[in-house]
């Protein structure tokens, strides 16, 4: 397959193992396509820095995309990058979900406004199965945001090994699919080079009354 393609890219490990899929598969991927908060300087739902993302694209060989854009306008910014994206030759689109079919039915229809297909490499798979399949094949990667309603402060700003999928409740998803948790890969087989980070610290977000008023606990990550 001589496709040329992008990958919705949160930097986190559904993205990243469904990129190193379709790479796999022979597909030519260029491109990450990130979506940052209103700031335009952190990622809107992990909290990683715009300039983390970045250099996890170069040691990833990509280039790098970039959305800034609130809840209300996201899905406009997402299809006018997507059509850019398209003018550009990119004629295929990679996402990471796994069995949320709202969220697939969003991708192909936002995909379709560009006149791009969207490829869903993980899709109906077993949750643990791929969270083994990630960790085997050697990435790496830290916990950065919890959603206070399944875990506690204590799990963010861990490492996504078999120790954490271990200590989760028995009520949360292994590969935190409900949004549970998020994580940031910093290293792979498709990495030319570790990405060195630091962590400026944790902070508690609070969503505004009409998301409901929901306690997220973030790992804040920056360039080292």
């Amino acid at each position: 397959m001589n496709s040329k393609a992008m990958t919705s890219w949160s930097g986190g490990k559904d993205s990243c193992l469904a990129l190193w899929r379709a790479q796999k598969m022979g597909i030519n991927i260029t491109h990450l396509l990130t979506a940052l908060d209103e700031s335009g300087l952190k990622t809107r739902s992990h909290g990683v820095s715009k300039a983390l993302i970045l250099t996890q694209g170069q040691a990833l060989g990509m280039n790098n995309e970039f959305i800034s854009a609130s809840w209300q306008d996201y899905e406009q910014g997402f299809i006018s990058k997507l059509r850019q994206l398209h003018a550009e030759g990119i004629t295929q689109a990679i996402f990471g979900d796994i069995d949320l079919i709202p969220h697939r039915e969003w991708e192909e229809k936002v995909c379709a406004s560009a006149s791009i297909t969207a490829l869903l490499p993980l899709w109906n798979e077993s949750r643990l199965s791929l969270v083994n399949e990630f960790l085997e094949a050697g990435f790496k990667a830290r916990v950065t945001c919890v959603d206070g309603r399944f875990l506690d402060e204590s799990f963010v700003g861990l490492e996504f090994d078999a120790q954490f999928i271990a200590s989760l409740p028995e009520s949360v998803d292994a590969c935190g699919e409900n949004g549970e948790f998020h994580t940031f890969v910093y290293d792979g087989p498709n990495f030319s080079q570790p990405v060195r980070w630091r962590s400026l610290g944790k902070q508690i977000y609070v969503s505004p009354p009409e998301y409901g008023q929901l306690s997220y606990y973030f790992d804040l990550l920056d360039i080292a």
